[in-house]
């Protein structure tokens, strides 16, 4: 048999859970916000004695626990890396993003995301989304205060929706390591779709990205990768 260490019996617990202490969810800056396994799973792994610590959770508590989490106050959050491999933590995770409503820095790397579309994050000016799985642009959350946006390494096929960030204050745009980065004229296509635009992957606005693309030419080319 292994040996367990003392704080075996709260492994699977959030930081709610434990008692006599008052942190709160807007001084955390880079949580943990998985849920524990299942109570079925954790029959078969023979961890059933966890499950004392779960039950008779009264309406009470639950309002004490959302109140301590107090997500809506949180300013700069990283959930970056949260394993969301089980439907059950990907709505855990989604239930969270959702009370983010004064979020102004937000991380969400490499969590294998594919559509935050109805998601509003009406205070946010910086985004890092990079490594995850979105396609298109109308899969991102509402961001009206965007400023700075990373989506580096996602899957990202072609600029349209772009265009629907042109009316929000973004300055920097990050791209890199994206399909539609291969089109032909693609910093002048971004360009003229964002004339707001300061920099784009890591790079200031050049005198050759302000000319207009000739998009009919545009649609006759491709590009051979």
């Amino acid at each position: 048999a292994f040996f367990k260490l003392p704080s075996d019996s709260f492994k699977y617990l959030g930081w709610c859970d434990i008692e006599e202490h008052d942190v709160r969810g807007n001084q955390l800056h880079c949580p943990r916000v998985r849920e524990g396994p299942s109570e079925e799973e954790l029959f078969f792994r023979g961890e059933e004695h966890i499950l004392k610590k779960r039950k008779q959770v009264t309406d009470t508590e639950k309002w004490q626990k959302k109140l301590q989490e107090n997500w809506e106050n949180c300013a700069e959050l990283n959930l970056s890396f949260q394993d969301l491999g089980d439907l059950y933590q990907l709505e855990n995770f989604k239930r969270i993003l959702q009370r983010l409503i004064r979020v102004e820095k937000l991380w969400l790397v490499d969590n294998s995301l594919t559509d935050l579309s109805a998601l509003r994050l009406p205070r946010c000016r910086e985004l890092n989304v990079n490594k995850n799985h979105f396609t298109s642009f109308k899969q991102l959350p509402k961001i009206p205060q965007i400023q700075h946006l990373s989506l580096a390494e996602n899957n990202i096929m072609t600029l349209s929706g772009i265009s629907d960030f042109r009316h929000t204050p973004l300055e920097s745009l990050i791209l890199k390591r994206n399909p539609c980065e291969f089109q032909e004229r693609y910093r002048q296509l971004v360009f003229s779709s964002l004339p707001n635009l300061k920099m784009l992957d890591g790079i200031p606005k050049l005198p050759e990205d302000c000319s207009p693309p000739d998009i009919r030419a545009f649609f006759k080319m491709c590009t051979i990768l």
